[in-house]
């Protein structure tokens, strides 16, 4: 353990000049340890907003070990945050809550709000799902949403909490479209809207992904013969100005099959055809074994092959506090501009 907490004094004496920088900017979510680039693989550490929220990826930690480095954050941020351990060392196990170090105070627990570049988001320290309720990591792409979205048609597609919704009202959209299949994400998204009652509201659909975004793009829903799709919205074929299209890693339904590796044309492709022209579409690929120049070239590929040729590509790193030492992060994010 005394490994550990001389890799994370490291870590946030590093982020001292960034935290001041997001401080100023009215963002109190960021990530304090990124464990697997910092010395301690399977362990990060987050702020979100009065929350600190502790997770462990391979092996459990005991409660002296976590109070030990939340006592560290805290003082060095000189605030008293709310503590959350989750333990997740075992696969897609749910938090274990028999051990002390698993045992959060109520107002921990509590519903909460944090902020990034003053607007509010809703903070769950646990909640139905693994994951919290806003990556950290897609803070930088969300900033440049919010910055280029002025009187624009935004479709958000595996929308999630809808944090690029939110950033693109914010930015001034004429119209927020966020599209994910769990009505419990969309839900999220709706309190996130109501927690920022000055921007436009925006609007969710609820659908799986395949049917949504053919429909979008013009596309039949393709099928084995005979086969019976469960029920969908009934879309009509139109375009946005940006898109954003930030897959998971790898989900089965009914209608097809969503995997970053193998298969990523299946969802780029009707995605393109429901950009715009001359409009832009960022896309995501969070598998660490993907490479950034290989994912790259065989987005640009996808695109010419659909008479839709790129006119530029942009790259958008995660933030400072994602650091990466190969400079190849999981999370990659294009900017693509037809």
């Amino acid at each position: 353990m005394t490994t550990t907490r001389h890799a994370l004094s490291a870590a946030l004496a590093k982020r001292s000049s960034l935290l001041s920088e997001l401080h100023a900017q009215g963002t109190d979510c960021y990530r304090l340890f990124h464990g697997s680039q910092e010395g301690a693989p399977g362990l990060t550490i987050d702020r979100y907003g009065p929350q600190l929220l502790i997770q462990s990826f391979h092996q459990s930690l005991d409660a002296e070990q976590v109070g030990e480095l939340a006592d560290l954050c805290g003082n060095t941020l000189n605030e008293g945050l709310l503590l959350v351990y989750n333990d997740r060392s075992q696969g897609n196990s749910r938090v274990d809550r028999r051990d002390s170090a698993h045992q959060a105070a109520p107002d921990a627990l509590a519903d909460l709000v944090a902020h990034e570049g003053g607007l509010k988001y809703r903070i769950r320290g646990r909640h139905a799902g693994q994951d919290p309720l806003l990556f950290l990591d897609l803070r930088n792409a969300r900033a440049w949403v919010k910055q280029n979205s002025a009187g624009k048609s935004v479709l958000n597609l595996f929308a999630y909490t809808c944090g690029v919704g939110l950033s693109a009202a914010a930015g001034g959209a004429r119209e927020v479209v966020n599209l994910d299949f769990a009505e419990g994400n969309l839900a999220v998204g709706r309190e996130n809207g109501a927690l920022n009652p000055s921007l436009k509201p925006m609007q969710f659909i609820q659908s799986d992904y395949f049917p949504a975004i053919r429909q979008l793009a013009g596309l039949p829903l393709a099928g084995r013969r005979g086969q019976q799709f469960p029920s969908y919205p009934k879309l009509e074929k139109r375009q946005f100005d940006l898109v954003l299209l930030d897959p998971p890693a790898w989900a089965k339904s009914a209608f097809g099959t969503v995997d970053l590796l193998r298969d990523y044309q299946s969802l780029l492709k009707p995605a393109i055809l429901a950009t715009a022209k001359d409009g832009v579409l960022i896309c995501c690929n969070n598998l660490a074994k993907v490479a950034m120049n290989e994912w790259r070239e065989q987005v640009l590929r996808c695109a010419d092959k659909l008479g839709r040729p790129v006119r530029d590509c942009q790259v958008i790193a995660p933030g400072a506090d994602f650091p990466s030492l190969d400079g190849q992060p999981p999370l990659k994010t294009l900017v693509l501009q037809f």
